[in-house]
């Protein structure tokens, strides 16, 4: 008789695995225990040598699918004679090794008890086990347990305390566990009318959705507001209240439950992978393209050939889906750009003009979290925004750090990043830091992140611009600040997610709208040279000046002025503009119009230049619609890359006659300018080769979200012979800014040990 002691940690929290190892153990007739400890779990089993070896052979393969244990250490130890195996209560005096889990979409099991007549779930919106339901959305504090959950104020009634404490059941220690008897329920409020039956609530939302209406809906992140996506009118009405003119809203799709989603068929284009991804656990946003002479109201993308669409993440949304047969727009419940709302009272209060009806659970939401947004690029989904089902997301760094570290990333699409020894967390996406409630909740995640995993930040590390709202924070912070440029981020993101090893040196371009450079001007159309706390700026784009300073960046036609005026090219559609004379004496006198090589901004340029648009009502709208009208194979203008004072400068000014040629169609004038930046960089990436010898690029920015513009630069640099990458965990936005400023400082205490 031996006995065996294991230490795993990793996903292990709220995942089934404890009721796993218990199945296990006994099944090969092993005595012993498992026990939670703060994201850790010890195992210490019992047995003959054969047993114990089939145990060992089985323990992470036979894994639930949810679980990603990682095996800490294993040891032969002496014990007393142990009588059968025991499930002990969990252990929060040991030091934190804590794994958060994210929230999981239902799984089979649950699905079939929730269409089943006969089961005493049938049809309860709020149904879950060890293998789905939600998580991070409901935990206060760690260990994950009941009563550290917003589910702590529903008591179980004895039907659910049984499968709760039975081992041999997929709902034992399910923490959010529940039914009709005893857990939350919903209600449907228009007006002063309330309606507190959960079967007549969702009865009352779906009649209201049927007839055009407006409707706000809790679910497990936040609430969502939700109409018919094919009916016009409502998709405008929406529109005119929120106020979004323009950018893109999400929808939500049933699942027919078919191989291929056939019923979707009339609306979008989907793809084997597409699928897949849809119906992942995660359940995220997708981007895909939508079929010519699609029922989808007109108003739902204007401009653009995709839509973003997701599946039912839950189940109340899978039995409204049911129910309404329909494509809804579910956008976030939300002021533009802020953090999505979670409380009644604020929704009604900040959202009442929108809408008058809400569907309410009385489940507490502990932590707003959006719905996460993916886009196919090279084959591959590459999130677009971090948020319910992959957040928190941590990530392994290659050395350890030497105190624990907080960076607060950037102003736009902002997420922070906790990181302590050879861990990093990076949070839901947050957004725009521009308003209150963004910077209440940016705090809020902040103190959250600490207290889930019991790590008190020592520093902080921000970006170097010094009015961004996340850097002001942290200045007032009273902890040490080491400050990182916006671009040395983007740069250290990209290489700290695919390497252990920082001695081989990167490419990396760093394309996107605006980040404060080393010399006090707007970068955005970077090469760098190097790895992370050594990098050397080797190439740019020709820097321009849009008069108006930030203003640029939602009236493009101010970029394409700039780039016109500073080339000798007369564009007819600017000198149409009000003051345009007086705003060219302004910028012959370079009064406020600060010079950048931001891509972003000379996309913003092609945009307004090719007729396509002059003011933009969002960020990227310009470019996004500039890539949608690519649909041909662009020719390829040579543009002039120079060296300047020992940077190589890609000169854009052969372009401009292209763009304001009118006898060519937009999609002709589109294609080629992309197929000429993606040139461009290649062109640039074999002349650094030939001096430095690097072979491996990366591409880091929020331009390299252009699929038309990114496949095209693969697919030029692999036929060069480079490796390429691209961000598979991280988006390639401002989102990943967070994590390069942790990977900067780590690079800086990696120098300082040696």
């Amino acid at each position: 008789m031996k006995t065996q002691r294991w230490i795993l940690n990793g996903q292990v929290q709220g995942v089934g695995f404890r009721p796993y190892i218990y199945r296990l153990a006994t099944t090969f007739q092993l005595s012993g225990w498992i026990k939670n400890q703060l994201g850790e779990v010890e195992i210490v089993v019992q047995g003959c040598p054969h047993s114990l070896a089939a145990f060992a052979h089985a323990l992470l393969p036979k894994a639930p699918p949810l679980a990603k244990p990682k095996i800490v250490s294993y040891q032969t130890i002496e014990q007393p004679r142990l009588n059968g195996f025991q499930i002990l209560s969990s252990d929060s005096s040991t030091e934190a090794m804590i794994h958060v889990p994210p929230d999981y979409a239902p799984c089979q099991d649950c699905l079939k008890e929730l269409y089943d007549p006969a089961d005493r779930r049938y049809r309860y919106p709020f149904i879950n086990c060890t293998q789905c339901g939600p998580r991070f959305t409901i935990i206060k504090c760690l260990p994950y347990d009941r009563p550290n959950t917003s589910l702590s104020g529903f008591p179980l009634c004895p039907a659910c305390q049984a499968e709760y404490t039975d081992p041999q059941n997929r709902r034992f220690h399910a923490e959010p566990v529940a039914c009709p008897v005893c857990g939350p329920g919903l209600t449907f409020q228009q007006g002063d009318i309330w309606i507190n039956n959960t079967e007549a609530a969702l009865s009352a939302c779906i009649q209201a959705l049927q007839a055009g209406d407006i409707v706000a809906i809790k679910g497990i992140g936040g609430y969502h507001l939700m109409c018919d996506a094919c009916h016009d009118e409502a998709v405008k009405h929406l529109r005119q209240l929120k106020p979004r003119p323009h950018k893109p809203l999400a929808l939500l799709f049933p699942d027919d439950q078919s191989e291929d989603l056939s019923g979707l068929k009339p609306f979008v284009t989907l793809e084997k992978y597409h699928i897949d991804w849809l119906r992942s656990a995660m359940r995220p946003i997708v981007m895909v393209n939508q079929v010519q002479n699609t029922p989808l109201s007109g108003e739902i993308a204007p401009g653009l050939a995709e839509v973003g669409m997701m599946l039912p993440c839950s189940p109340l949304h899978i039995l409204l889906m049911d129910a309404f047969g329909g494509p809804l727009v579910a956008t976030s419940a939300n002021v533009s750009g802020e953090p999505i709302l979670t409380s009644s009272t604020e929704v009604k209060k900040r959202l009442g003009h929108i809408t008058q009806q809400f569907l309410h659970h009385n489940r507490p939401i502990v932590r707003p979290v959006d719905d996460p947004v993916f886009r196919f690029i090279q084959g591959m989904p590459r999130p677009l925004r971090l948020g319910r089902g992959c957040s928190p997301t941590e990530l392994t760094l290659p050395f350890e750090l030497s105190q624990p570290t907080l960076a607060v990333g950037g102003q736009q699409k902002n997420t922070v990043a906790l990181a302590w020894k050879n861990r990093v967390v990076i949070s839901a996406h947050i957004g725009d830091l521009g308003s209150p409630r963004s910077q209440a909740v940016f705090e809020q995640v902040i103190r959250d992140l600490q207290q889930s995993y019991a790590v008190q930040a020592e520093r902080i590390v921000c970006d170097a611009h010094p009015y961004y709202r996340s850097s002001r924070w942290a200045k007032l912070s009273g902890l040490p600040v080491h400050q990182v440029y916006h671009h040395h981020a983007h740069a250290a993101a990209l290489v700290g997610e695919f390497y252990s090893s920082f001695q081989t040196p990167w490419l990396v371009f760093t394309w996107d709208g605006v980040g404060l450079g080393e010399d006090g001007t707007l970068w955005g159309g970077e090469a760098f040279y190097g790895y992370p706390g050594q990098w050397q700026r080797v190439g740019t784009l020709r820097s321009f000046a849009p008069p108006g300073g930030d203003k640029a960046a939602r009236e493009l036609w101010r970029s394409a002025l700039a780039i016109c005026w500073e080339t000798g090219y007369h564009w007819d559609e600017g000198e149409k503009i009000s003051d345009s004379s007086l705003l060219y004496q302004v910028w012959q006198k370079q009064l406020n119009c600060p010079r950048t090589s931001a891509v972003g901004r000379l996309f913003d340029a092609a945009a307004a230049l090719t007729g396509l648009l002059k003011n933009a009502s969002y960020e990227g709208q310009g470019p996004m619609m500039l890539e949608a009208a690519s649909q041909e194979v662009g020719e390829v203008i040579p543009l002039p890359i120079d060296k300047m004072q020992g940077i190589r400068e890609i000169n854009w000014a052969p372009l401009i006659h292209k763009l304001l040629n009118a006898h060519d169609s937009v999609s002709s004038r589109a294609a080629s300018f992309q197929a000429s930046l993606a040139d461009s960089l290649r062109t640039l990436a074999c002349l650094i080769r030939e001096e430095k010898g690097v072979t491996q690029i990366g591409l880091s920015g929020g331009v390299f979200q252009n699929r038309v513009l990114c496949e095209r630069v693969f697919s030029l640099l692999r036929a060069e012979n480079f490796n390429v990458f691209l961000g598979k965990q991280l988006p390639a936005n401002d989102a990943a800014l967070s994590f390069g400023q942790i990977i900067e400082m780590m690079a800086v205490d990696f120098k300082n040990s040696y």
